[in-house]
């Protein structure tokens, strides 16, 4: 018969037993990993000691540096994408001759939570205006936005009273961008959140680096103007990971804090008064609002459900197929 110590807690039914088991496993992992650290830390000490190079680490398995090299990843030399800059439909945005400006509306049907979050929305996207949807089909809306000199439109889907979909559409010549949204926190959700000034932010991409997300992310660029106020401290954050992107709005905070320290007089001797010594400490304030987005496809020109060519879909059995996005997005 085996030794409890070496089965596994499933193959025990009774509860305790098995409470005990796992806990007792867990409990030596733990001590091994002690041993472990320790172990290194006595080689490192060692080796530095007698003037030698520390033994390397051992690079932790991640799902960032397991998965597969991917082929469209962006170099620094491809001369063909960087040319491809200056012609592209946000090269006049993104070279400062055109300030943009966004229109944001709704879906037909929308919620309490979708006004709020489009409140935030404008407190984050300089010079961005909301426009109510009303009964006007989205092509009469891309029609008007680009007639008043708008340089992007911004719809938010809204499904079971919670924001869901966002499409952004470039003018005049496109493209259109359908992201599905997850993982809402509005500015009032978040704890301890800050209030933003008016001053333009700062914008920060990373991680865009395959010739999608280099297209993407251009795309976002030509919401925000390129000369951030750095003033105003604010920082808009789009970090894109394993397909997703992750949205945050911060502030940087300088706090100036005083640290007690004596003075020395003579040797091994020191003042029984401290003198106070600061310090300045910068972190960062949360303003909010907060979401994930994950794009669903990348199409063509402005909005058109028919007659549209997807650059980018859902490969099938892994996500959508173009018929089922006009599915999802012929509401809107």
């Amino acid at each position: 018969m085996k030794d409890k110590d070496t089965l596994l807690p499933s193959t025990i039914k009774n509860k305790e037993k098995r409470s005990a088991v796992h806990a007792k496993i867990k409990h030596d992992k733990k001590l091994e990993k002690k041993k472990r650290v320790k172990a290194r830390e006595a080689e490192e000490k060692r080796a530095l000691e007698l003037g030698e190079e520390p033994p390397a680490r051992r690079t932790p398995r991640t799902i960032e540096n397991t998965r597969e090299v991917d082929e469209t990843v962006c170099k620094p030399d491809d001369e063909e994408l960087f040319a491809g800059n200056d012609a592209d439909e946000f090269s006049s945005i993104l070279n400062q001759d055109i300030v943009p400006k966004v229109l944001i509306t709704t879906a037909r049907f929308h919620s309490s939570r979708g006004p709020a979050f489009i409140s935030d929305l404008l407190s984050v996207i300089p010079n961005a205006h909301y426009h109510k949807r009303g009964t006007y089909d989205l092509k009469k809306i891309v029609e008007y936005a680009t007639k008043k000199d708008f340089t992007s439109v911004v719809v938010v889907h809204t499904n079971r009273r919670e924001p869901d979909a966002l499409l952004i559409i470039g003018l005049p010549e496109g493209p259109t961008a359908h992201f599905k949204l997850s993982k809402l926190a509005l500015r009032k959700d978040i704890k301890n959140h800050g209030n933003p000034t008016n001053h333009q932010p700062e914008l920060v991409l990373t991680n865009f680096t395959t010739r999608l997300g280099h297209r993407v992310g251009r795309l976002i660029q030509s919401l925000f103007p390129q000369d951030p106020d750095f003033r105003g401290r604010r920082v808009v954050t789009f970090h894109n990971q394993r397909d997703f992107i992750f949205f945050r709005h911060h502030r940087y905070i300088f706090e100036t804090k005083v640290n007690k320290e004596s003075e020395s007089k003579g040797k091994g001797k020191k003042d029984e008064a401290a003198i106070p010594k600061e310090k300045v400490i910068a972190r960062l304030q949360e303003c909010g609002p907060s979401f994930t987005l994950k794009l669903i496809s990348l199409q063509h020109g402005t909005f058109d459900t028919k007659g549209g060519e997807y650059e980018w879909a859902h490969k099938p059995g892994n996500g959508y197929e173009p018929q089922e996005i006009f599915l999802m997005i012929q509401i809107i």
